[in-house]
């Protein structure tokens, strides 16, 4: 059967057709937990088809399915629902990206490492998905809350020195994020030239060092790992560090601060606030 030119026009303007309307992705797989509260602040989250096991935010996010941990992924259980948006956070899941893309997957990474690009992840998200302008008020809630938190520590006699640990061994300071949420709650970061450090070897810390810049406060979140107060407070040598003197050694969880997302701008800000508060105005 010939084709003629007229059923051929008729094919190009149903096409063109369907593009005037962009593809927008119906069901997405997020990896890391920031993304799925993000989707959901958006009035997103029935686009959300299978999270990570550390998904905490909202309740809701709970109920999907989950497919993998932070540097493992089920792939049989991602394929099996049929995603048509992969998810991914940072070099840590670099491999679990690289096999979702060869098995024929559309993946986006973000690599946020401050507040700045937090936000920007909140717009790239609205914007992938067709909800500009609730990606763009829920960045202006957030810039609203920081600010709030400023204001108030503007107001406290004196910024404490605080040292934040990510991880205990080797001892790993804040990344940049944590930095900045740490001099907005009305601190000091005890490490803030490590904070631009993106992968965590370039924030290692040596304990006498940490000893010689004598924090008032010692903030700790282990990614994952529950924070053994006890044995921050009996580190050999630490017994002149004004934290340990005073007892002032507090675990922030990290589904709380250590997540790129809404969660660390407020209620980790929050909860980093009340500890600065208390030794800034004691």
């Amino acid at each position: 059967m010939a084709i003629t030119s007229q059923s051929t026009n008729e094919a190009a303007e149903r096409l063109l057709a369907q593009l005037s309307v962009p593809r927008r992705p119906n069901r997405i797989v997020c990896l890391t937990e920031e993304t799925v509260e993000v989707l959901y602040r958006l009035g997103a989250g029935d686009l959300v088809a299978g999270v990570s096991i550390y998904a905490r935010r909202p309740a809701e996010a709970r109920q999907k399915p989950r497919v993998s941990a932070f540097i493992k992924a089920d792939f049989a259980k991602i394929e099996a629902l049929q995603p048509d948006l992969v998810l991914c956070f940072s070099d840590l899941q670099a491999d679990i990206a690289a096999e979702c893309v060869r098995r024929g997957l559309e993946v986006v990474v973000f690599n946020q490492r401050s507040i700045s690009e937090i936000l920007g992840v909140v717009l790239a998200l609205g914007a992938l998905v067709g909800r500009e302008s609730a990606a763009a008020d829920l960045a202006d809630e957030l810039r609203a809350g920081l600010r709030a938190a400023a204001m108030r520590a503007a107001a406290w006699p004196r910024r404490p020195r605080v040292y934040f640990e990510e991880w205990p061994d080797p001892m790993i300071s804040g990344i940049k994020w944590v930095s900045e949420i740490l001099t907005i709650a009305g601190g000091e970061d005890l490490f803030p030239e490590l904070s631009e450090g993106k992968l965590a070897k370039e924030r290692f810390v040596e304990p006498a060092e940490v000893v010689r810049r004598a924090p008032e406060l010692i903030l700790a979140s282990w990614c994952g790992k529950r924070v053994k107060r006890d044995e921050i407070l009996g580190r050999t040598g630490w017994e002149s560090v004004p934290a340990i003197r005073a007892g002032e050694v507090h675990e922030v969880s990290s589904t709380l601060i250590l997540q790129p997302g809404p969660a660390a701008l407020t209620d980790g800000l929050q909860v980093v606030q009340r500890h600065i508060e208390r030794v800034a105005t004691r």
